[in-house]
C-alpha cells in the first residue's frame, strides 16, 4: 500500500484523482463521501478539512484538496507509468500547466460551474437563466477556438501519452455532454480517445459510487 486515502465522489470533480490514482497504479483507501449532503460537515470530516469539500487526498501527512493540485501532486511524487507523460523540463512542464489553467478557468469554473449552480442547484444559489445561457454560450466560444488544436495532429494535448491536462480537459468534456453542449467531431474523437482507457473505466465505477 502506499499510505494514500481519498474522499470524494459523485462529480466529475470527484472523478479526476481516482482516474489519475487509477493510471498511476496506486492502492488507495476510498472513503465515497459526497458534497452537498451532510457528509463532508460531520466533525470527523471537518477534522480533516475545515472548508468541507472534496476532493480530499491524504498521502502520509499530507492532507490536499483541489483536484487539480491533487492530480498533479500524484505526478509529481510518484513514478509515471510508460503510458503517462509528466514533464520534467521548464517549457514541458509549462505546457502542461497553460492548459490546464486554462481548462479549470475558462472552462471548469467560468463556465460550467455557472450553469451547475445557476442550473442544477439553482436552489442552493438561485435561477439566473440569464447566466447560465452566457455560460453556455461561453463554452461554445472556447470549444470554437479548441477544436482545430485538438486530436488533429496527435491523440492528446501534447503528444501520444495522456498528461493531468487531458484528465481536467476530458472530464470537463464528460460534463458538458451532460449538459448536452454540442462537441465538434475532433473533440467528440478526442474525448472518446481518453474515455476508453482501462483507468477511466475503473474510476468511473469508483467515483459514482454510492455513498458509504
Amino acid at each position: 500500500m502506499h499510505d494514500l486515502t481519498l474522499w470524494g465522489a459523485g462529480t466529475v470533480r470527484q472523478l479526476r484523482p481516482h482516474w489519475m490514482l487509477e493510471e498511476f497504479g496506486l492502492d488507495y483507501t476510498f472513503h465515497s463521501v459526497h458534497p452537498r449532503t451532510g457528509q463532508t460537515k460531520t466533525p470527523e470530516f471537518l477534522r480533516l478539512n475545515p472548508r468541507h469539500k472534496v476532493p480530499l487526498l491524504r498521502h502520509g501527512d499530507l492532507l490536499l484538496t483541489e483536484s487539480a493540485a491533487i492530480i498533479e501532486y500524484i505526478a509529481e511524487a510518484f513514478d509515471a507509468p510508460e503510458t503517462f507523460h509528466v514533464p520534467r523540463d521548464p517549457v514541458g512542464r509549462a505546457k502542461v500547466a497553460e492548459w490546464s489553467y486554462f481548462v479549470m478557468s475558462e472552462l471548469d469554473a467560468h463556465s460550467l460551474y455557472v450553469m451547475r449552480r445557476h442550473g442544477d442547484l439553482k436552489h442552493l444559489y438561485g435561477e439566473a437563466p440569464a447566466a447560465v445561457v452566457a455560460a453556455r454560450d461561453y463554452f461554445l466560444e472556447n470549444l470554437e477556438a479548441m477544436a482545430p488544436q485538438i486530436g488533429v495532429d496527435q491523440p492528446y494535448l501534447l503528444g501520444d501519452k495522456l498528461t493531468t491536462a487531458d484528465i481536467l480537459l476530458a472530464t470537463c468534456l464528460d460534463w458538458a455532454k451532460l449538459y448536452e453542449i454540442p462537441l465538434a467531431p475532433t473533440i467528440c474523437a478526442y474525448h472518446e480517445r481518453t474515455t476508453s482507457r482501462p483507468a477511466y473505466k475503473a474510476a468511473l465505477i469508483r467515483a459514482f459510487a454510492e455513498p458509504s
